[in-house]
Parts: structure tokens; C-alpha cells; sequence
């Protein structure tokens, strides 16, 4: 069985979370420009930014996945719950565990910082994404997410 290792990213990742930023951009069919992805990278260095992102590699130490995440204020709990902005792994990683690795990840996270929950949204087309959060959620929750766009 693989083993793999997942860490808040650092400057040395830029390369390889560039490509996996990259890859993400291309599956919700965003186009990335350098300019974006230097000012979303400089967030996740930046450790006075909510922020934050996890890379997971291989035995190999080749990096396979990103997910982005930040405390989100929930006012009818009064505390903060996790929020995953982004989650990516490659193609061909999927199904071998990385993911999986992730998810532990921002679980062990979780209970470190107190979070009760972890909230992420993906696209109604995303079935095989569904599917692996599915195994972790039971479902889809009862939200419906609205987006007033400007300008």
C-alpha cells in the first residue's frame, strides 16, 4: 500500500503547486494566468493570510494533490469551521489514496484548531469528486449557494 506525506506548502513547492493549481484551473475550465496564481501562492506563504495550503506526496516525494483551506466564521455556532476553497489531485493519482491522505489531513487539522466541521462546494458535474466526498459526508448537504456577481 502507498504511503504518503501531506504538508502546509512552502516556498520550495511553488513548481509543483503551480502545475497542480494549474491542473485544478483547467477541470473547472479557468483559464490561470501567472498573475493570479503569484498572488493566490503569496496568500499561502503569507502567514498573517486565513490561507493555507496542503500538498500531498508520494513515497516518491512527487507531488500529487493540493487543497486550500481557511477558518470560516459560522455565526449560529459562534466558532470557526474549516473551509476547503480548492481541492485537486492528479489524474493519475486518483483512486490511489491521496485524497484520502488529504482528507485526514484537514481532519487531524480540524480537531488541532477546533473546527466542529469542514465545508467545501463543487460543481453539480464534478460526479466523480462527489463521489469521494460522498464517502466522507453521506451526501451533499441541504445548502443551496447563490452568487451575486459584480461588475
Amino acid at each position: 500500500m502507498a504511503t504518503y506525506n501531506v504538508s502546509f506548502v512552502s516556498a520550495h513547492d511553488k513548481p509543483e503547486w503551480r502545475a497542480l493549481f494549474g491542473g485544478y484551473a483547467d477541470f473547472y475550465q479557468t483559464a490561470m494566468t501567472d498573475e493570479v496564481a503569484d498572488q493566490v501562492w503569496g496568500w499561502l506563504l503569507d502567514p498573517e493570510h486565513v490561507f493555507e495550503g496542503l500538498i500531498v506526496r508520494d513515497e516518491y516525494k512527487q507531488a500529487l494533490g493540493i487543497a486550500h483551506v481557511r477558518a470560516c466564521p459560522r455565526s449560529l455556532s459562534g466558532c470557526d469551521i474549516g473551509f476547503v476553497d480548492d481541492m485537486f489531485i492528479t489524474p493519475q493519482a486518483r483512486g490511489s489514496g491521496a485524497a484520502d491522505a488529504l482528507v485526514a489531513r484537514l481532519q487531524s487539522l480540524a480537531e488541532e484548531r477546533g473546527w466542529p466541521s469542514i465545508r467545501w462546494i463543487t460543481q453539480h458535474y464534478n460526479e466523480r469528486g462527489r463521489a469521494f466526498y460522498d464517502r466522507y459526508t453521506g451526501g451533499p448537504s441541504d445548502f443551496i449557494m447563490y452568487q451575486l456577481t459584480l461588475g
